[in-house]
């Protein structure tokens, strides 16, 4: 009689790393949800709310690959999962919202910045994950895109919370998609903070500067979000210009 092979664990890790790890995966379909929730409710008029979803899907997306990575469940899948949900959230979302918001009228030229936003995200995710583990972690190549996307939802957010139609900015969220298109395509560097450890300890400062933060971004959230983003998008340029004069300034002479 022929022997019987031993049935495989389930514990087997060969076979753990073929399955979809439920947690960090919700979190990505909780990100993609809003994102697409965004959608819709530019689709119906309700800008501030649509605007108010791409930062709760900036919430999600952040949390589900952080949390992959405490628990160890990082897949291929979720990898993968993940960049759709970006291009939905923070790439075709952003476009639309701002497209039906402000640029609706202005003809070719408002679906061309529209078109500029989408396909600038695209590339940059495109970009992104053929060069996970060959560039430097701690430094986003171009601008990320939910920093776009935050970028764009809280200049919808605060004009509408100033009751500004959004035709009498058209203009200026035109170049506003531009400009995040094209940055996001960029070679600049971006801080990433991923070399922040959550399990480290760090010194009791840290709290009260959190705290100090939260009640920043509660006082005024359109404004404060949209001044946090813009200093982030601008940090890039800075650091640029930083380096160009650092390598343009000659070399002085000890002899």
């Amino acid at each position: 009689m022929p022997e019987i092979p031993p049935r495989k664990s389930l514990m087997n890790p060969e076979l753990r790393r073929r399955g979809i790890y439920l947690l960090p995966n919700l979190l990505t379909t909780a990100a993609l949800f809003a994102g697409f929730y965004a959608i819709v409710q530019a689709m119906t008029g309700r800008f501030e709310h649509a605007a108010v979803a791409i930062f709760v899907a900036m919430v999600f997306d952040g949390l589900d690959g952080r949390v992959a990575r405490l628990t160890r469940t990082q897949s291929a899948f979720g990898a993968e999962y993940d960049s759709l949900s970006d291009m939905v959230s923070f790439g075709a979302a952003p476009a639309l919202i701002v497209f039906e918001w402000a640029m609706k009228g202005m003809g070719k030229w408002g679906w061309i910045a529209a078109f500029v936003y989408c396909a600038g995200a695209a590339l940059r995710l495109a970009r992104f994950n053929t060069n996970i583990g060959v560039v430097d972690k701690r430094y986003f190549q171009g601008l990320p895109s939910p920093a776009a996307a935050a970028l764009v939802a809280g200049f919808v957010w605060i004009v509408n919370d100033l009751n500004i139609p959004g035709a009498e900015v058209r203009w200026y969220a035109f170049a506003l998609a531009l400009f995040c298109g094209i940055t996001m395509v960029s070679t600049l560097r971006y801080w990433s903070g991923k070399d922040i450890n959550l399990r480290r300890s760090v010194p009791f400062m840290v709290l009260p500067v959190i705290v100090l933060g939260y009640v920043l971004v509660s006082s005024y959230p359109p404004g404060v979000l949209f001044g946090l983003f813009l200093c982030y998008a601008l940090s890039g340029y800075i650091m640029a210009a930083v380096q160009w004069r650092r390598r343009g300034k000659p070399v002085a002479r000890t002899d």
